[in-house]
């Protein structure tokens, strides 16, 4: 009899335990099964440019291979400059996106309400004022009354302006033309403008395939970094989505500083650039995140102060408050 109730009591106790390890594994592995089914049929749009991270990121596919068993779909989308891609995302026809560090300035002046998620690093070396090679403009006091091209509301939007400043030219003393990359490309080759202020790899094109001479880079006029941003809407709604592009964001960079030959190759054939030219937009620059930290903050926040001073925003813009901070994970690095 006192057999009988051992047996008995070993196999309830064997039951429980049982129980408890389909409990602790069901605990275990939940998290991703429901996220999965809470994801399902959703979809991430992005905005790009052909000249930053998210292109490498496009390319290699990573993202994608991330998010599908997630149930979730990646849609690209492509622009030509930060203005065009912020005005989308502004829309609610994006959800994320990368620009440099104006676009995001002139939205919020607008009133957008969108956030920034994450910085990039620094690549000043690669933004620049163009002239032809035999051109009789040697520096930059020599552009005052010459039609310069560049994207309104780009990342050399201000460049230029700062530029000017320096050596003591007013904006309205420059005959300025509004051109996006493309149109800028064609009418700086047909001459039709004297200078053009534009970022790698359009720099490194111009340089190698159109005899272009570099002014000047971005040194002690822009940092020219990159700022990843996205709706308030779905990062409220998808903050973990977020994040996981971030982190894609950060692997592709990482691949990226160290395979800079193969890098230059995928790009080639992602732009139809030559290679020697996307070879020379690479090696001038890193890839990578940095973390939102006050210095990064201020120098945000100085373009903005010196675009509202020069009239340029109809309004202050607060950088600080339009940083969006990360609830379950640190923020990007």
């Amino acid at each position: 009899m006192g057999k009988q109730k051992c047996k008995r009591a070993l196999t309830v106790w064997l039951s429980f335990m049982l129980a408890l390890s389909a409990i602790i594994v069901a605990a275990c592995s939940g998290t991703g099964e429901n996220s999965a089914k809470k994801k399902s049929g959703q979809v991430i749009r992005i905005g790009y440019q052909k000249n930053g991270p998210l292109l490498i990121l496009k390319e290699r596919g990573n993202l994608e291979k991330r998010l599908k068993p997630l149930g979730i779909t990646v849609k690209w989308h492509e622009f030509q400059s930060g203005p065009a891609l912020l005005e989308s995302l502004n829309a609610g026809n994006i959800d994320f996106g990368r620009t440099g560090d104006s676009p995001p300035i002139f939205a919020q002046a607008s009133g957008s309400t969108l956030k920034y998620v994450a910085a990039g690093k620094t690549k000043y070396k690669g933004s620049a004022i163009l002239v032809k090679k035999n051109s009789p403009i040697q520096s930059i006091k020599d552009l005052n009354g010459k039609t310069i091209g560049f994207a309104k509301g780009s990342s050399s939007h201000y460049f230029i302006v700062k530029a000017l400043d320096k050596y003591g030219i007013a904006f309205k003393d420059i005959k300025p033309a509004y051109l996006q990359p493309g149109d800028g490309r064609v009418a700086f080759e047909q001459g039709k403008i004297d200078a053009w202020v534009v970022w790698d790899p359009f720099t490194a094109d111009a340089e190698i395939s159109d005899d272009a001479r570099m002014l000047t880079n971005g040194k002690g006029y822009t940092t020219d970094r990159d700022f990843f941003l996205a709706t308030s809407d779905f990062l409220q709604k998808h903050e973990d989505i977020v994040q996981i592009v971030l982190e894609e964001v950060q692997h592709s960079s990482t691949w990226a500083n160290e395979n800079r030959d193969e890098l230059s190759e995928m790009l080639s054939k992602a732009l139809g650039i030559d290679k020697s030219a996307m070879k020379l937009a690479v090696e001038r620059r890193v890839y990578g995140l940095d973390k939102f930290t006050p210095e990064i903050i201020n120098e945000q926040q100085k373009i903005a102060d010196t675009l509202y001073d020069l009239k340029m925003i109809p309004q202050k813009v607060k950088i600080k408050g339009s940083v969006h901070h990360f609830s379950k994970k640190d923020e990007a690095k």
